[in-house]
Order: C-alpha cells, then sequence, then structure tokens
C-alpha cells in the first residue's frame, strides 16, 4: 500500500510501483505479491498472453474499419492490454465490470463476443450486449459518471448479503475502470466517499495511460493519482500496468479484500496509451516521438512474451496456432462489422428508460414526423435530408 503522507516525485514517479516481470521479461520478487500470482502456470500465462494478442488484433481492426469509414469512432487501447487483461483474469464470474469505453482487454477476458462492442462505435445501437451475460456492463461516454454506478451496484451486492459469507462461489465484487483524466471529474470524489463510508465491495481501478485526451497528467496533479484515495479512507496500490503479472496479482488481493468485506481499494496501473484517445484525435499535437518509442520499448506484449521465452514455455506450435487465430479474428471482424445492418431513425428511443417515458414518446412522435415529411405523396422519399 502506498504512504497516506505527501509526495515530492510528481505523477509519473515510478518509484513504489508493484512489479513482479521487469520490462526485459525476467521475473522479479515481491514480499506481498508473490504469493497472489502463485496460482499463475504456464497454461494460464499463455491465456493471458492469447487474450493480449487478440485485444491488440482487435484494436488493429477496428482502427482500420474506421478509417475505411466503417465505424464512426474508434477508442483505442493499444499499450494497456496487461493492465486490462491481468485484471480481468482475476475476477470470478460472479464480479461485475463496470467499464468507461476503453476495456477491450477487459471484455476479452470476460469472453465477450467482441463484434458486440463494435455495435457502439458503427451507431448501430446504445451498447450491443447484454450486461448479464458475462456481468460486462454496458460502455460510458460520459467521464467519471460509471464510477458511482459500480459504487452504487457494489453497496447492493452488499445488501443483498453477497459479501462476506465465506462462500467463493457466491461472495462478490465489482471494479470499475477509468483514465486518468476520470479522477478530476466530481463523480470519481463521490464515488471515493461512497465507496469508503459504507466499506463498499468495490474496486476502483485508474488505468493511468498518462493523458486526459490531450492534456498530460501533469497538468492533472502534483502526486501520484493514487495517493487522493486514502484521503477519502481507501487503501490504494499502484502498480505497474504493463506487467500483467503484477496486475493480476494487485487486482486479485483487491478482489479478495472487496468480496470478504474489507471495503474498497483504489488501484492505479501506470501505463502509457501507444495510440490515440480515438481516431479523431492527433497525439503528435502534444507528445514526442522520443517518448513514444521510449514506451514502445516497455510493451506489455513483448514483456510477457519474453518472460514466456526465457522459461521454455511458448512453443512454436503454441505460436503458430496463436497467429492463425488472430488471422481469423480479424477477419471475423471485418465481416460481421461490414454485414451490420442500419437501424431505423425511432429505435434511438428505445431503451432509454426502463418504463415509458412521456419526454420521450414525444420526442419520437416528433421525429417521425419529422421523417414523414420527407416523403411525397406516391411514398418516395426525396433523400435530401440523408
Amino acid at each position: 500500500m502506498i504512504p497516506t503522507g505527501p509526495a515530492a516525485d510528481g505523477p509519473l514517479t515510478d518509484d513504489g510501483l508493484v512489479q513482479l516481470l521487469t520490462p526485459a521479461g525476467e521475473r522479479v520478487e515481491h514480499p506481498e505479491y508473490d504469493a497472489w500470482a502463485a496460482d499463475l502456470d504456464a497454461d494460464r500465462l499463455r491465456a493471458m498472453y492469447r487474450d493480449m494478442v487478440l485485444t491488440r488484433r482487435f484494436d488493429v481492426e477496428a482502427t482500420a474499419l474506421q478509417r475505411q469509414g466503417e465505424l464512426a469512432l474508434f477508442a483505442q487501447s493499444l499499450g494497456q492490454e496487461a493492465a486490462q487483461v491481468g485484471s480481468g483474469h482475476a475476477l470470478r464470474p460472479q464480479d461485475h465490470v463496470f467499464p468507461s469505453y476503453r476495456e477491450h482487454g477487459v471484455a476479452q477476458a470476460r469472453s465477450l463476443e467482441m463484434t458486440q462492442l463494435l455495435r457502439l462505435f458503427r451507431g448501430v445501437d446504445h451498447g450491443g450486449w447484454d450486461p448479464a451475460e458475462r456481468n460486462f456492463h454496458l460502455f460510458t461516454l460520459v467521464i467519471g459518471s460509471h464510477t458511482l454506478h459500480a459504487t452504487g451496484y457494489a453497496m447492493g451486492v452488499q445488501r443483498d448479503g453477497l459479501v462476506g459469507t465465506g462462500d467463493a462461489e457466491r461472495d462478490a465484487a465489482v471494479v470499475t475502470y477509468f483514465g486518468d483524466g476520470a479522477t478530476a471529474q466530481g463523480d470519481v470524489s463521490e464515488a471515493l466517499v461512497f465507496a469508503s463510508v459504507n466499506r463498499a465491495p468495490v474496486v476502483l481501478f485508474c488505468q493511468n495511460n498518462q493523458f486526459a485526451i490531450s492534456e498530460p497528467t501533469t497538468r492533472q496533479a502534483t502526486v501520484p493519482i493514487a495517493h487522493r484515495a486514502p484521503g477519502f479512507g481507501v487503501p490504494a496500490v499502484r502498480v505497474d500496468g504493463n506487467d500483467v503479472l503484477a496486475t493480476y496479482a494487485v487486482t486479485r488481493q483487491a478482489l479478495e479484500r472487496a468480496r470478504s468485506g474489507g471495503g474498497p481499494t483504489f488501484v492505479e496501473a501506470f501505463t502509457y496509451r501507444m495510440g490515440a484517445h480515438t481516431t479523431s484525435d492527433d497525439p503528435t499535437r502534444y507528445r514526442t516521438s522520443a517518448q513514444e518509442e521510449h514506451w514502445r520499448r516497455r510493451d506489455p506484449i513483448e514483456r510477457l512474451r519474453a518472460h514466456l521465452d526465457r522459461t521454455g514455455e511458448l512453443p512454436e506450435v503454441f505460436q503458430a496456432q496463436l497467429a492463425s487465430e488472430a488471422d481469423a479474428f480479424g477477419e471475423h471482424l471485418r465481416t460481421t462489422v461490414r454485414g451490420m445492418g442500419r437501424p431505423s431513425g425511432p429505435s434511438m428511443f428505445e431503451h432509454v428508460y426502463a418504463t415509458p417515458h412521456a419526454v420521450v414518446d414525444a420526442e419520437r412522435a416528433w421525429f417521425e414526423q419529422y421523417e414523414q415529411s420527407f416523403v411525397d405523396h406516391e411514398g418516395h422519399q426525396t433523400g435530401g435530408h440523408r
């Protein structure tokens, strides 16, 4: 855990980061977190590696689809695969995830059908998947608001008696993912207050990728982001977010604390956004190629690959099968996205509220009347408004 006193090293310091794998893939010991990664045998490490590789392929394909005009927008997760896959593998089936809009690796780790994520970015519907199927809730585009949703949900889990029973198949926790920029929003502070005073079983997982859109972390904080949490009475830990083993161990401990009734934890995964904030962003305007190269040498996938190579646990047959799987995955993504139908205009008013809503009903009626005004008397659309 981090100290509760002030820190003079700034928000980008790597002092105190939990690390189990060096950038070269060498395993290092940690007195507290080694035990939390002890269950990661070679098969599980290869499963993590697979999820990271497929998440990277998803990112590459979706970015290309956006450039081709098949998606309206896409938020990249390039470089953040370890933080997402490591924490995702620490979850149990009954745990709940409240993502922002960049947690593609967590979705992959939860075995979500990945093409469903792209329905949102294509504009086909508001979400694209049933949150109850994998306990993976819909993406949230309003920065920071979902931390309150997650905390409230965790309080509900607590009140339903699903915390601290000692039954590993029943006790549940909630994790919410957000970026360093979201911590400047009041919603995150409010979530910390509610989580703390209610000892809510929630893990607040901050992916500090060093940029809030175009604002660097150094313009958002003067101390590490995680140092905010102890002021609310929430224990916090900083972890090397490009180290999938360390991220897994830290998250596993935090989730176990939550499930057992120990309350919330704030995790800051210190990583780097190798891609753009979204495909409408140009990161060359606010960061240097030297900085990008520095972090490219710390690529989370290459780090795990080096470790598996070092231990002789990455056979060529596995690599060939994974390469073939990634190619098939890419083709599946391209074909599925291009085959997505066009929704009707009025469908945007569906599923806004769980029950009928007078304002939404009025807006739907107005929209349908507006669309009808572009249809001539013979039933042919003029097409001028399309």
